[in-house]
């Protein structure tokens, strides 16, 4: 039998607090998501890089940041030179989200920061941040979780779930991703 839970104890008190804006800038920021960010229709990067650096993002020169994209929070946002973020990608960063240079982040990949503590009656919020550092590439519908770090020129195959951390220059596939062989990469 499932025991009874008091849901007054839910502890919603992170969210208010480490946002990291104003009440209005988050609105203002939902509006442009959705218009420019979230929409196929606008398929430039340009106005995109923009927007992200008009919120705090630190956006390098030359990423490519591809139609139906979806980012939480810019200013919790670091994009290195040359990254590209694919169709559906879903930046749900409640924690700070690093991508490195050379980055691709391919068609609907999930970046989670967040998750609950089911151990505890309140479902505490638990955030960590995410590094993606140079060169790492992370498959379609791949799935990278809380705290994990994508060494240097590390693969996370499609639809792969990222758990813990991924060394450099390795291939990790399945769920949880296990090292399934080296990533060799020519000049």
């Amino acid at each position: 039998m499932n025991n009874p839970v008091d849901l007054s104890k839910y502890n919603n008190d992170w969210y208010k607090k480490e946002i990291g804006a104003s009440r209005l800038k988050q609105m203002v920021w939902y509006c442009i998501n959705v218009l420019f960010f979230i929409s196929p229709i606008l398929p430039g990067s340009g106005i995109k890089r923009f927007f992200l650096r008009a919120f705090g993002a630190k956006v390098g020169e030359g990423v490519v940041l591809k139609p139906s994209i979806n980012i939480k929070y810019p200013w919790k946002l670091t994009i290195g030179d040359h990254s590209w973020i694919g169709e559906r990608v879903w930046i749900d960063n409640l924690a700070l989200v690093e991508i490195g240079k050379n980055v691709c982040v391919s068609q609907g990949a999930l970046l989670l920061t967040g998750n609950h503590d089911f151990t505890r009656m309140d479902f505490d919020l638990i955030v960590k941040k995410i590094v993606l550092e140079d060169g790492v590439w992370i498959g379609a519908k791949a799935m990278v979780c809380p705290g994990v770090i994508c060494e240097s020129h590390a693969v996370l195959a499609a639809g792969s779930i990222a758990t813990q951390n991924l060394e450099s220059y390795k291939i990790y596939q399945g769920n949880p991703a296990i090292c399934v062989k080296e990533r060799m990469v020519s000049e």
